[in-house]
């Protein structure tokens, strides 16, 4: 299948992504099919923001040519029958604005030892932008009368597979029409070609695997994507029912035409379904400064300021605990900045420094108390490693979100 096959045009995308991204760097990428940059300081994660310039890029399939006069279509199907250039949709419908952390599903699979998966991803694959847009349900209004409230969304993108995969992707339609925008600008300036230009789909609190990029499709089901649901060829499901599920290694995961909950962490948790999908974001935090990189000199009055970020996908950040001593000891990190539904929080903690070699961590805790584990478990351990607070090692290195694999070493110098 050309899901698993190399992508030798993938290192020429790299390369002209990196010539427009300073503030990014290839990932490995062990498969060689992947197009994938990631911020290139742990700096970013200082800052509420993050510049196009550092913001990550993760697609498996050559990007298709659009041009700029908006006749790009993405049709509506299933219970729908319509279709909108992105001309159209650009002035025919409102506009606005989403504050969204957007994080690969893969972020943290170089840190599962043994090394799973193809892109060996630490904690880069993250970034908050603004992206602008119509409201989906904008688009929507008016067309789903006689659809169930049960239904699902299948967004397919138009890039082109070398093999025989369709890159489809089903959320319930109750968070399409919740909050779920098609973006065609990022940090006010035009969607970039690697980020799903001309249009894409923006699903807010959910893994970037949802937010499909050059968006094709949208097509309204009674059911989440399966093998011949679609009226096109080529194999529909791989991309929702086999990639992007949490399973042991060797596990075949079941197809499911629905799920009762959308939240990652409560498939986990509950085993319905045996093998989760990779849908809400888990509860997340990263450290931006210190970065590690340089020792620090303990300032006059003899504060540190570390600073970082913390997101919990749909769910609030209810607080974050910051520890300088590789997690044998916690103390309360202050919120603060801006606080959208869907974007990360800034944190702040004001460390009392004195000289020495020290090891800084963070953990968050989303507003059901649900907080981040301090490791990733053995490949033996699978769900049983909830128990013993750490992440379950999983086959394909998803939705990991453990404290020590992100912590960094610092020295602390005499002024």
């Amino acid at each position: 299948m050309g899901t698993e096959e190399r992508r030798a045009s993938r290192h020429d995308e790299i390369k002209a992504i990196l010539e427009r991204k300073g503030g990014a760097e290839e990932a490995r990428d062990d498969a060689d099919k992947y197009t994938v940059v990631g911020a290139a300081n742990r700096k970013t994660y200082a800052n509420w923001l993050t510049p196009i310039e550092e913001h990550f890029v993760c697609h498996r399939n050559d990007m298709p040519e659009a041009d700029g006069d908006g006749e790009w279509t993405v049709s509506l199907t299933g219970y729908l029958e319509d279709a909108h250039s992105v001309a159209e949709i650009r002035e025919e419908f409102p506009t606005v604005a989403v504050a969204h952390t957007m994080e690969c599903a893969g972020n943290g699979r170089g840190q599962h030892r043994p090394e799973t998966g193809s892109v060996q991803w630490g904690y880069e694959a993250a970034g908050t932008a603004v992206w602008s847009g119509t409201p989906l349900s904008a688009v929507l209004r008016g067309e789903l009368e006689d659809v169930p409230d049960d239904a699902w969304l299948t967004a397919v993108g138009g890039d082109p597979s070398d093999g025989e995969d369709v890159f489809a992707r089903s959320i319930p339609l109750s968070k399409a029409v919740d909050d779920c925008i098609l973006a065609y600008e990022m940090n006010g300036q035009m969607l970039p070609r690697e980020h799903g230009f001309p249009i894409r789909l923006i699903v807010p609190g959910w893994y970037g695997v949802n937010s499909v990029k050059w968006l094709d499709e949208l097509r309204v089901m009674d059911e989440m994507v399966t093998d011949e649901s679609l009226d096109r060829p080529g194999d529909h499901a791989y991309w929702q029912q086999e990639a992007y599920r949490i399973h042991p290694e060797g596990v075949e995961p079941a197809v499911n035409e629905t799920v009762e909950t959308g939240d990652t962490w409560d498939q986990l948790e509950g085993g319905e379904p045996a093998h989760p999908y990779t849908f809400d974001q888990t509860v997340m935090s990263v450290i931006g400064e210190p970065d590690g990189e340089s020792a620090v000199t303990v300032p006059e009055d003899g504060t540190v300021e570390i600073t970082g970020v913390a997101w919990a996908g749909d769910d609030d950040v209810a607080g974050v605990e910051v520890s300088t001593d590789g997690g044998d000891s916690w103390a309360e990190a202050e919120l603060f900045g801006p606080d959208y539904a869907g974007a990360w929080r800034l944190f702040q903690y004001d460390w009392e420094a004195t000289p020495g070699e020290y090891v800084l961590a963070s953990r968050a805790t989303d507003d059901r108390g649900r907080r981040q584990p301090m490791r990733i478990s053995n490949p033996d351990a699978w769900r049983d490693a909830l128990d013993d607070d750490e992440f379950p090692w999983n086959e394909g290195g998803y939705a990991a979100n453990a404290v020590l694999p992100n912590a960094l070493e610092l020295e602390v110098r005499s002024p």
